[in-house]
């Protein structure tokens, strides 16, 4: 079963979650796994993204591979809002489907906002 480490220590996903926090939301997961278990480690998110695709406020979500042979993937998932996410997440359904990532799989899930920076912010 997949194991949870916070990309924060001091605001954990738990928190985040149970913001107020409007507009759209940006996932982004950082998981590391042991190079012989990238299948099934891959095989698991295409499941769980197949799930998330489903739910309300579900915009888009993209899984990254580290390069050079690195066994670390980032996914990044776009919601609407903190609610839809924590909707979604929090569902016994998805909960339930954790149970499919490799032992060897560490996540580290954390919400972020876009910032407008002047000059600086592309679409």
């Amino acid at each position: 079963m997949l194991s949870f480490k916070e990309l924060n220590d001091n605001i954990s996903l738990r928190d985040q979650i149970s913001s107020n926090e409007e507009g759209p939301v940006v996932l982004i997961n950082v998981f590391t796994v042991d190079p012989e278990d990238e299948e099934a480690l891959v095989a698991a998110w295409a499941h769980d993204a197949t799930y998330m695709k489903k739910q309300a406020g579900y915009i888009s979500t993209q899984l990254h591979k580290g390069i050079a042979g690195s066994p670390t993937y980032v996914n990044y998932a776009i919601w609407e809002n903190v609610e839809s996410f924590r909707n979604a997440f929090s569902s016994p359904e998805f909960q339930s489907r954790l149970e499919g990532y490799p032992k060897s799989a560490v996540t580290s899930p954390h919400l972020f906002k876009k910032l407008a920076v002047a000059g600086h912010c592309v679409a």
